[in-house]
């Protein structure tokens, strides 16, 4: 396997990737308490299946080949194959670099391949000189939330109101390079 610099996304290459999306038998359920000044919020794992499926459009590939045209993202490759990727987004305005989407085939997961992706992204962070590399994931992404935790990510934020789906909470996530 190699982990590269991705260059374009050409037509659909997750159609043969199996899920795109994820399934779990435990989600995070968010509690949020707002008393005057003050407003904590709370995690606390359930054990509740829940699946998700993205529907992929050629306007969410013309987006992501506008964030992987700033040079930022990368691809994992296997036999010459994409198999996973990681779009990032630096962002100028509050120096990170931005996890818009990772995502390894359904036949790849399981293999640490997430977890390199993710000190790609730290290293390509550094050279930019960002202070922080951040993401945004839903609550119920159990597994992605973990391992984001097991790769030194803090959960910094939620936002109740991001989804339709009432049962989806944006949990952010954030990794300083600074400190």
């Amino acid at each position: 396997m190699e982990i590269r610099k991705l260059e374009n996304l050409s037509g659909n290459p997750i159609l043969d990737w199996g899920l795109n999306g994820y399934t779990t038998d435990k989600i995070y359920v968010v509690s949020a308490i707002e008393a005057g000044n003050t407003f904590e919020f709370s995690l606390r794992e359930k054990k509740q299946s829940y699946n998700k499926v993205w529907n992929s459009s050629e306007e969410d590939f013309d987006r992501l080949n506008a964030m992987i045209s700033q040079g930022h993202s990368f691809g994992v490759f296997d036999n010459g194959e994409l198999i996973a990727w990681a779009v990032c987004d630096f962002r100028v305005w509050n120096n990170s670099l931005f996890i818009e989407t990772l995502l390894v085939s359904e036949d790849f997961r399981g293999q640490n391949i997430g977890r390199l992706l993710i000190k790609a992204i730290n290293r390509e962070a550094r050279e930019l000189q960002c202070r922080m590399v951040e993401l945004e994931t839903q609550n119920t992404n159990y597994y992605a939330i973990k391992l984001f935790q097991n790769a030194g990510f803090a959960i910094t934020g939620i936002n109740t109101k991001l989804y339709n789906d009432s049962a989806e909470t944006a949990i952010f996530m954030s990794f300083d390079l600074l400190s």
